[in-house]
């Protein structure tokens, strides 16, 4: 639970870095493959060709691929068509994606008490951040839940691999990122626009924290820390983001916001999490007891 709250503080960052620094100025292909190859390039130290067979290493690569490099383009081109209050709004659906694919991967029937709690936290998410729909907001409403559904997707199957197959993390993770490495850099020779690359040392600085820190370093936790937490838990806190990202928003960016709403939502998002909990501990209690 520690490596998902210290990742989602430094994640609540970048909301306003790309939206401030980078959406718009910079070349959306070239701020996505230089993010995922800058993570890969931290974790080459770790790979091991000759520990890994064929199809872990394959699904790792796909998981990469899934909740960086296709996710990436949902995510960035978003930006485009909505703001990023609208974006922080439409990424509540994830918790639902989470609890939903997880289930179907380990064939269980969909236990409802996750989606419940999961769904709690979505209208929570939502109190907090509700604003005026733009009119291209089908567009950009359909790029964050495509961004959504690959991002869950990813982590869940990551969670599922590394049950599969109990492979060093710090190693396994390389594979992760060649993975998204790939799908970008397919996806910047075939629509990046040259002409657009950064040209301050703050577009620079702010892609390198994006690569090393916010998805080489953070991705590693948060996946990490998914395997030590039930589906239940990693859906909420999957939203989590929202109102620390609006108070990051509201305390370096001086955006207005409205505080009764703010801290509502908050409340409502930390009563899915302990609805959730004693959820769990039923469960526990009774499995014991039979």
């Amino acid at each position: 639970m520690f490596y998902l709250i210290l990742v989602t503080i430094v994640w609540s960052f970048s909301f306003s870095f790309i939206a401030v620094y980078l959406s718009g100025q910079v070349d959306t292909w070239f701020a996505v493959v230089m993010r995922v190859l800058l993570a890969f390039l931290t974790f080459v130290p770790f790979l091991r060709l000759k520990q890994f067979q064929a199809k872990p290493m394959l699904l790792l690569m796909g998981v990469g691929a899934c909740q960086l490099g296709i996710m990436y383009f949902f995510y960035y081109n978003s930006f485009q068509y909505i703001s990023v209050p609208e974006v922080l709004l439409f990424t509540i659906t994830t918790p639902i994606y989470v609890t939903v694919i997880y289930d179907l991967l380990q064939c269980h029937p969909l236990r409802l008490s996750y989606l419940f709690t999961a769904v709690i936290a979505v209208i929570g998410a939502a109190i907090i951040r509700y604003d005026h729909i733009s009119t291209e907001f089908m567009i950009g409403f359909l790029l964050i839940q495509g961004a959504n559904m690959v991002f869950a997707l990813g982590q869940v199957g990551y969670k599922r691999i590394m049950e599969l197959y109990p492979l060093p993390q710090h190693q396994a993770f390389a594979w992760v990122y060649l993975g998204a490495v790939i799908v970008a850099a397919i996806g910047w020779l075939l629509f990046g626009n040259p002409q657009k690359l950064p040209t301050t040392n703050v577009q620079w600085l702010i892609i390198v924290w994006l690569g090393v820190v916010a998805s080489g370093l953070c991705y590693f936790l948060w996946n990490y820390g998914a395997t030590k937490v039930d589906s239940g838990t990693l859906a909420i806190m999957n939203n989590v983001v929202i109102p620390t990202g609006i108070l990051v928003n509201v305390v370096f960016w001086h955006q207005s916001i409205d505080w009764p709403r703010f801290l509502l939502g908050s409340a409502v998002i930390v009563g899915a999490l302990m609805l959730h909990y004693h959820f769990k501990r039923r469960r526990l209690t009774q499995s014991q007891s039979s």
